[in-house]
C-alpha cells in the first residue's frame, strides 16, 4: 500500500552555505545536514566532525562522584566484600563489566548479581541484599538500576552495607538514601550532560576512580580507551541520543572495535559476522552485536554476557558467544510470532483513531521480547504501545512499552501508580508489572490518558528529509562524507536525502522474501536502490513511471569487495513524483 508518510523538508537558509561548505571541505549536502541540525560555525561543526576524548567532562562535576570514589577507595584498601548490581539489558551488563575490570585492575575482587528477566523482573531485589549481608559484605554498588530502590537501600543500611546508586533513569521526587548517588538526572544535578545511559555513568565513575588511584595518566587513558568499546555498545543498545558526550564516547569506542584485545567481544564480532579489522557503524552494533548479548537477558541469564566479556580464555569465550546467537535465533522467533498474533488481531479489529495508546496481552508470550515487538508495532502505528506477557501460576502479567516524542511513559505511568505492583523507565521506553486482571483497567486508563494528550499530528508518521540532491552529486565521496557525520543513531539520526522525478527503470526484484532491489534513472544516471521490508510495496514501482525517492547514502565495503560500487542507495520512502510534502 502507498506510503502515508509527510515529508518534512529541512529549511535552510537561501545563502551563506556554499561558503560555509567551503571551510569545512564538504559537499552543499553535507553542509546543509550540519546547518539544520544546530552546527552553526566552524568551530562547532569541526568539533561534531572529529569527537576528542578531551571533548570528555570532568566526572567531579557529578554531584557526589566524591564520596563515590571515597567510599569505594576504603573498601578495595580495606579488602572489603564488593557487590555489582546490575540490569539485564545490555546497557546493565556492559555497565557490570566495565566497573568490575576496572575494580580488578585497582585490587578488589567484586562480585557481581544480574536479576533474571523472568525470575526476579527489573529492579534491586531484598533477597539479594540479605544474602550478600550473610555474606559479609560492606558495599553494594548498582550499576543502570537503583536510583527508586529506597526501601532496599535503607534495608541494606540496616544489615551494615553501604550503597553506591549509579544509574541514569529518572529518580522520585526525593533521591534513595545512599551515601553516594550518581545520576545525571537527579534533581539538583549540574553535570552537563544529562543524557547519558547507564554505562556512561559508569565510565564517569571509573574515570574518578583512576584520577584518584595515583596512577600515570598515560596509563589512565589506555585503560579508559580500552573500556570505551563496552561504553559504544551499551550506549548505542540503550537508543540515548548520540550528541554532546555521548557522540564522543560512541565515536572513540567504535574505532577501538576495530580490534580487541578482549576474548570475548573479538568472538562475538566474528559469529556476528564481522571482519578481522573491520571498523562497524552503530546501525551495524545496534543489529548484529546488541540483540547477541540481549539475547540472554531475554531467553536466559544475562551472567553469561558478563563471563564473556571479562574472561581471557578464548574457548569459553567462544562457546558463550556461540550459545548467544543461538538464543538470539529463538529470540527472533519468539518476536516473529507474538508480532504475527497481534497483526492478526489488529486486522480483524482494526485500532481505531481514537485509540491514542495500545495494550496488547497474551497468555503464552514470551516476556523476554515483549519490548521488542512493542518497539515494532510503534514503528507501525506511530502511537504508545505496551506488550504484556502473562503468567498463569502468578496472576501478574509483565511486559514493556514503547513511545513516540510527544509521549512520555513514565509521567503516564505516574497517573495511575495503583494499577501496578512495580513499575519503572523513562519517557520512551518503560516495564510494568501488573495483575492479569487488571489489564482491561490498564488499557482503559492509558488510552484515556494519551487522548488528552495526543494530537493526530503526533502520530502521523513522519520522514524527515535533510536535503534535496541531484544526481550528479551521488557517489561514492557522498557516502563517505555522510559517514564522517556519523556515529547515527537517536539524536544524531542516518540523513535522508530527495531524488525527485526519478525514472523506475524496471520492475523491482524481491529478495529474501521482505526486501526490494529496486533500479531508477535520472539526468542519464543509472542508479540501484535497496529497500528493506519494503517487499509488500513492490506494485508501486510501475516501470516508465516517476517518483520521488528518499534514501540514505551509505559505504559498502562488502559491496566493493564484490566487484561492484562501495557504496549503496538504501531507499527509506518513495511517493509518485510531484506529490505534496
Amino acid at each position: 500500500m502507498p506510503s502515508a508518510t509527510r515529508w518534512i523538508f529541512a529549511s535552510l537558509p537561501e545563502a551563506g552555505l556554499g561558503d560555509f561548505a567551503r571551510r569545512l571541505r564538504v559537499s552543499p549536502a553535507v553542509a546543509a545536514i550540519l546547518w539544520q541540525r544546530g552546527y552553526r560555525d566552524t568551530a562547532a561543526a569541526e568539533a561534531f566532525l572529529h569527537p576528542a576524548f578531551s571533548q570528555l567532562h570532568d566526572p567531579f562535576a557529578f554531584r557526589d562522584m566524591r564520596a563515590a570514589v571515597d567510599r569505594i577507595g576504603k573498601a578495595i584498601q580495606e579488602g572489603e566484600r564488593i557487590l555489582l548490581y546490575g540490569d539485564y539489558d545490555v546497557d546493565g551488563t556492559t555497565s557490570i563489566a566495565v566497573l568490575a575490570a576496572t575494580l580488578r585492575l585497582l585490587g578488589a575482587a567484586p562480585a557481581y548479581h544480574i536479576p533474571h528477566r523472568l525470575r526476579d523482573g527489573y529492579g534491586i531485589h531484598a533477597g539479594v541484599i540479605e544474602r550478600e549481608a550473610g555474606l559479609g559484605a560492606k558495599l553494594i554498588i548498582s550499576v543502570d538500576t537503583g536510583i527508586r530502590a529506597a526501601e532496599e537501600v535503607l534495608l541494606a543500611q540496616r544489615l551494615g552495607i553501604d550503597m553506591i546508586v549509579t544509574d541514569h533513569h529518572l529518580p522520585d521526587e526525593n533521591l534513595p538514601p545512599a551515601c553516594a548517588v550518581l545520576n545525571p538526572n537527579r534533581h539538583d544535578s549540574t553535570y552537563p550532560e544529562s543524557l547519558l545511559c547507564g554505562v556512561g555513568v559508569t565510565f564517569k565513575l571509573v574515570q574518578g576512580l583512576l584520577a584518584a588511584s595515583g596512577w600515570p595518566r598515560s596509563k589512565q587513558e589506555r585503560l579508559l580507551y580500552s573500556l570505551l568499546k563496552l561504553v559504544a555498545i551499551g550506549t548505542i543498545a540503550d537508543v540515548v541520543p548520540l550528541t554532546g558526550e555521548n557522540r564522543a564516547l560512541v565515536r572513540l569506542g567504535l574505532e577501538g572495535l576495530r580490534e580487541s584485545s578482549s576474548p570475548g567481544l573479538a568472538a562475538l564480532m566474528e559469529i556476528a559476522g564481522f571482519k578481522p579489522g573491520e571498523l562497524p557503524t552503530s546501525g551495524q552494533i545496534a543489529f548484529r552485536i546488541a540483540p547477541r548479548i540481549n539475547a540472554a537477558g531475554r531467553m536466559a541469564d544475562a551472567g553469561d554476557v558478563v563471563e564473556m566479556l571479562l574472561t581471557q580464555d578464548h574457548a569459553r569465550a567462544r562457546e558463550i558467544a556461540e550459545a548467544l546467537n543461538t538464543l538470539n535465533g529463538e529470540r527472533q522467533s519468539a518476536e516473529r510470532e507474538i508480532v504475527a498474533s497481534i497483526l492478526a488481531q489488529c486486522d480483524r479489529e482494526p485500532p481505531g483513531d481514537s485509540e491514542c495508546a495500545l495494550v496488547f496481552s497474551g497468555r503464552d508470550w514470551h516476556r523476554g521480547v515483549v519490548g521488542i515487538v512493542a518497539s515494532r508495532l510503534v514503528e507501525r502505528y506511530a502511537r504508545p504501545v505496551f506488550v504484556l506477557g502473562g503468567d498463569g501460576d502468578s496472576g501478574l502479567c509483565q511486559g514493556s512499552g514503547r513511545s513516540i516524542r510527544a509521549f512520555s511513559l513514565v509521567e503516564a505511568l505516574e497517573s495511575m501508580p495503583d494499577l501496578f505492583e512495580r513499575f519503572g523507565g523513562h519517557h520512551m521506553a518503560a516495564g510494568v508489572t501488573l495483575r492479569a486482571s487488571r489489564v482491561d483497567e490498564f488499557r482503559d486508563r492509558l488510552r484515556a490518558y494519551a487522548g488528552r494528550r495526543l494530537t493526530p499530528e503526533d502520530m502521523t508518521s513522519t520522514l524527515a528529509i535533510d536535503a534535496t540532491v541531484e544526481a550528479e552529486e551521488l557517489g561514492e565521496t557522498l557516502a563517505r562524507e555522510v559517514e564522517a557525520l556519523g556515529p547515527f543513531g537517536l539524536g544524531n539520526p542516518t540523513p535522508v536525502f530527495a531524488l525527485k522525478d526519478a525514472e523506475i527503470t524496471e520492475e523491482p526484484a524481491i529478495f529474501a522474501e521482505r526486501h526490494l532491489r529496486l533500479k531508477a534513472s535520472k539526468d542519464g544516471r543509472f542508479f540501484r536502490f535497496t529497500a528493506w521490508q519494503l517487499a509488500d510495496r513492490k506494485d508501486e514501482f510501475i516501470p516508465g513511471s516517476f517518483m520521488d525517492l528518499a534514501f540514505s547514502a551509505e559505504l559498502d565495503p562488502c559491496s566493493a569487495e564484490r566487484g561492484y560500487p562501495g557504496w549503496v542507495l538504501v531507499l527509506k520512502d518513495a511517493r509518485p513524483a510531484g506529490s505534496r510534502p
